[in-house]
C-alpha cells in the first residue's frame, strides 16, 4: 500500500470534518457569536464569514502545506503553488472566463440566485461591507481551491494519473449539495475543467483566478441588481448596471 495516498485522502476526509464542525460559520454562532453580542448586527454577520473564511484557510491550505513539508518532504510546488505555465494558465482563464461570465448573467437575474447572493445579505447595503467580504472569499477561494486542485489533485496524480481529475471532482460537488441546481450541476464540468488547468499548467492558480472572478462576478451583479431593481439582460441593463457601480463608488 502506498502511504502517500493513503495519507492524502485521510487528511482530506479528516480536515473537511474539522472544517465542518469547528470553523463553519454553525460553529461560530454556537459557540462565539454570544462574545460579539454588543457589535453592530450587520458587523456580527460579517465575522461570522470571516471566521469561516479563516478558519477553512487554515484547514484547507495552511495544514496541507504542513503536511507537503513534513510528513511527505516535498516541495510546495510540485503540488501546484507555483505560477507554472504561465502563459497557457492565462489563456485557458481568458477562455473560461468568456465561457462562464456570460452564464453569470443570465444567472443574475434568476430569482433563486438572487436570494442566495452574496450570502453576507447585509453586504447588498454597504459597499464597505461588501468589499470585506470579498477579500476573505478570496483567501476561502485560495484554500478551496488547493485543498482540491493542489493538495488532493497532485497527491494522487503519481498513483491514479488523470483519473485523480475524477477523483478531486466528487468531493468537490457534494459541498456544493443544497446550493442553487444549475451551480450544483455545473460543478461537475467545474470541478473536471479546473482539474485538468490544474494538471496542465501544474498550478492551482489558476483555478482560484477563475473561481473567484465568477464569485465575485455573481456577488456585483446581485447587489446591482438589487440596488437598481433591474433584472434584465439586455445591454441596457448592464449599461444601468454599470452606472450604479460608478455611482457606489464616487
Amino acid at each position: 500500500m502506498d502511504r502517500k495516498p493513503v495519507i492524502v485522502f485521510l487528511a482530506v476526509a479528516v480536515l473537511q470534518t474539522v472544517s465542518w464542525y469547528y470553523t463553519s460559520r454553525s460553529f461560530f454562532i454556537r459557540n462565539l457569536r454570544e462574545h460579539f453580542i454588543h457589535s453592530e448586527a450587520d458587523l456580527l454577520s460579517l465575522l461570522e464569514y470571516l471566521y469561516w473564511f479563516i478558519g477553512d484557510f487554515f484547514t484547507n491550505f495552511v495544514v496541507p502545506v504542513l503536511i507537503i513539508r513534513f510528513l511527505f518532504q516535498e516541495k510546495a510546488k510540485d503540488f501546484g503553488i507555483t505560477t507554472g505555465d504561465i502563459k497557457s494558465g492565462l489563456g485557458y482563464t481568458g477562455v473560461s472566463l468568456l465561457i462562464m461570465l456570460p452564464l453569470v448573467w443570465y444567472a443574475s437575474s434568476r430569482p433563486e440566485f438572487l436570494l442566495v447572493y452574496p450570502h453576507l445579505l447585509p453586504a447588498r447595503d454597504s459597499w464597505e461591507l461588501f468589499l470585506w467580504y470579498e477579500t476573505g472569499m478570496l483567501l476561502y477561494m485560495i484554500s478551496w481551491e488547493f485543498i482540491w486542485r493542489g493538495f488532493m489533485l497532485f497527491g494522487l496524480y503519481p498513483k491514479f494519473g488523470y483519473y485523480a481529475v475524477l477523483i478531486q471532482m466528487i468531493p468537490f460537488l457534494i459541498l456544493h449539495n443544497g446550493k442553487p441546481a444549475l451551480e450544483t450541476f455545473s460543478a461537475i464540468a467545474g470541478g473536471i475543467a479546473l482539474g485538468a488547468i490544474a494538471l496542465r499548467t501544474g498550478s492551482f492558480i489558476y483555478g482560484v483566478i477563475i473561481h473567484f472572478a465568477i464569485m465575485f462576478a455573481i456577488d456585483i451583479l446581485a447587489v446591482l441588481r438589487y440596488k437598481t431593481g433591474d433584472y434584465g439582460l439586455t445591454p441596457a441593463s448592464f449599461v444601468n448596471l454599470i452606472l450604479e457601480l460608478f455611482k457606489g463608488l464616487k
